[in-house]
């Protein structure tokens, strides 16, 4: 292992994110033309935005090549602990339900994919799975943190049930996200940027003290982790920018919103990825309001169609107006949040 030999983590995790880009950019031609081959392609509603009924056919899937750099990539740089077990443990464990949906909406020639409530189940498992885990550990406090007001909330066993909703809910709030060319990996690497810079600080003992955020020994070591997922979302951006050669599927959105999700609840930054990935929580919340509307008000809808990216197609959006106002809404909510880690600072002193 590279890290045995580098002790930065900073150069680390630059590295990461170097390697991560190149496997990833080298990997696309071979695995966009291995797809092609197999036949692998995106199935397109007939009852989604119409102009997007001439993507059908094509990859989908490519989100393996971002699980692949990303994995070898950390596993180059970082130093083995449980922190990157569990990050890896979900990156794999949800691309592997990614990649059944994946699989089986190609073989049915359809959109059905894995039944929902089972998706939904596999989904909590991991996600229990890594909250118990941490509830046993008695090295991790079972708190929620506030920024702004420096507390943490002891939540007891609620923090089982915290960790759980955090990973699937980032999990199927970036599968949501990921329905126009560009736009979900674009948002991703902002976020998982910020994901990394928040937990570099709390690894660090002075600056996690002067910006009043929890300080959590070895946290800085998962930075490499989140660069590695930065390098892969901007190699993978190459082929998947409009006009897109190839979709992440279901195997790299499920994939990079459940790792974003443990990632949160490691560095106890729940709030802050509400903030910083504030598009993946309006893409979700947008689909359960109109799924509640059309069930509830005798099907009237409250969006032309969910989830709120295609609501702006219809309204007559060109598709890489949208994509690129939501990248500009996410800097801006990046920018935010790292201003209330500093704002958080300047209260806690």
């Amino acid at each position: 292992m590279i890290a045995s030999f580098i002790s930065s983590i900073t150069l680390r995790a630059i590295s990461s994110l170097v390697i991560a880009f190149i496997i990833t950019f080298l990997l696309g031609p071979w695995v966009i033309k291995k797809l092609q081959e197999k036949k692998i392609g995106q199935q397109i509603r007939e009852e989604g935005v119409k102009e997007h009924l001439k993507k059908s056919g094509i990859p989908t899937m490519g989100g393996i090549m971002i699980i692949v750099s990303v994995f070898v990539s950390t596993c180059l740089l970082q130093h083995l602990d449980r922190n990157l077990y569990m990050v890896l443990g979900t990156l794999l464990g949800m691309g592997a339900l990614g990649f059944a949906d994946d699989f089986l909406k190609i073989t049915k020639k359809g959109t059905g994919g894995v039944i929902a409530r089972y998706k939904l189940l596999v989904q909590t498992v991991i996600g229990l799975t890594i909250g118990i885990t941490l509830y046993l550990d008695p090295n991790v406090p079972n708190t929620l943190f506030v920024p702004l007001l420096r507390t943490e909330l002891d939540l007891g066993y609620f923090y089982i049930l915290l960790t759980t909703l955090t990973i699937v809910g980032s999990s199927n709030a970036v599968n949501l996200t990921d329905g126009l060319d560009g736009l979900a990996t674009g948002i991703m690497f902002i976020v998982i940027a910020c994901m990394g810079v928040v937990a570099y600080l709390s690894g660090n003992a002075i600056y996690s003290h002067h910006l009043g955020i929890p300080h959590i020994v070895g946290m800085g070591e998962l930075s490499i982790f989140c660069f590695a997922m930065v390098g892969s979302c901007l190699g993978f951006l190459w082929y998947n920018c409009k006009p897109a050669q190839v979709f992440m599927g279901d195997t790299g959105s499920l994939a990079l919103g459940g790792a974003l999700g443990t990632v949160a609840v490691l560095c106890k930054a729940e709030l802050f990825l509400i903030v910083v990935g504030g598009i993946f929580v309006i893409e979700a919340i947008s689909v359960i309001l109109q799924v509640a509307s059309y069930r509830l008000r005798n099907k009237k809808r409250i969006f032309l169609m969910a989830p709120i990216h295609h609501h702006f197609e219809l309204l007559g959006w060109d598709e890489s107006k949208v994509v690129i106002r939501f990248w500009i809404v996410t800097l801006i909510l990046a920018l935010l949040g790292m201003s209330v880690l500093g704002l958080n600072g300047r209260i806690f002193l």
